[in-house]
């Protein structure tokens, strides 16, 4: 007779076939994630009544399919507590565009809750975009430009977003040159101040991964060649 699967075995495999799916979704949810970066972006920065309402309807199909794929792959995972202990995270993320219904709240002045909302949601797609990029791109320098320009996309939203700047256009000038080269924000402000030290880090970091790439290309290129060389040629006799 076939043994019975005990719980932590079925527990397994329902979990490998979650991982599964998730591996094979990974493109097209990966490709609408960096497509909800910039539609949250456009979100911030339109003014036209019905450019406003056809982002935000396309805003929330995006997030009714990043649920339904995620409600999928709990399905397949059995709703089991490991799946809910290792996509905790993802859940947290999935309930913030719920914030933006306190927008109704204005007439009561709770302005923060607004703003909070829309935080919110602007961390949210940074992190979507950010895995995103993971998800679609393979080469290690590749991922690193995607995620940099998640990274300037995210700190000048959240730069706008927090009034640190009039314009768009300038908060985005100056993350960009602040993740790139490190250098100071233009704003004055607690946030600004924090954001440019972060900023900061991040540039020495990227740095830092590229001289590393670097010297690893030019290492494996020297390495192949000295093999080459101490290989005899076809034909030759020891």
């Amino acid at each position: 007779m076939a043994r019975a699967r005990t719980d932590p075995e079925q527990q397994a495999e329902q979990l490998g076939a979650a991982e599964a799916l998730t591996r094979r979704l990974d493109r097209p949810m990966g490709l609408l994630g960096v497509l909800f970066l910039f539609v949250v972006l456009g979100q911030l920065l339109a003014q036209d009544p019905g450019l406003v309402a056809f982002l935000n309807v396309l805003g929330w199909v995006f997030w009714a399919v990043f649920v339904a794929e995620f409600l999928l792959r709990a399905y397949v995972a059995g709703f089991s507590g490991a799946f809910w202990r290792r996509n905790w995270w993802q859940v947290v993320f999935l309930l913030v565009p719920f914030l933006r219904f306190v927008r109704a709240l204005q007439a009561a002045r709770l302005l923060r809750l607004t703003r909070l909302s829309r935080i919110g949601g602007v961390l949210s797609a940074g992190v979507r975009g950010s895995r995103s990029a993971g998800r679609l791109l393979s080469s290690r320098i590749g991922w690193l430009a995607a995620v940099t320009g998640v990274v300037v996309l995210v700190s000048s939203q959240l730069l706008y977003v927090l009034d640190a700047y009039a314009d768009y256009g300038t908060a985005l000038s100056d993350a960009a040159m602040s993740t790139i080269t490190g250098r100071e924000l233009g704003a004055a402000g607690g946030f600004p101040r924090v954001l440019e030290v972060l900023l900061a880090l991040y540039s020495v970091g990227v740095f830092a991964t590229l001289a590393g790439s670097v010297g690893a290309y030019f290492l494996r290129g020297g390495a192949e060649a000295a093999q080459e060389q101490d290989c005899p040629r076809d034909g030759t006799s020891a």
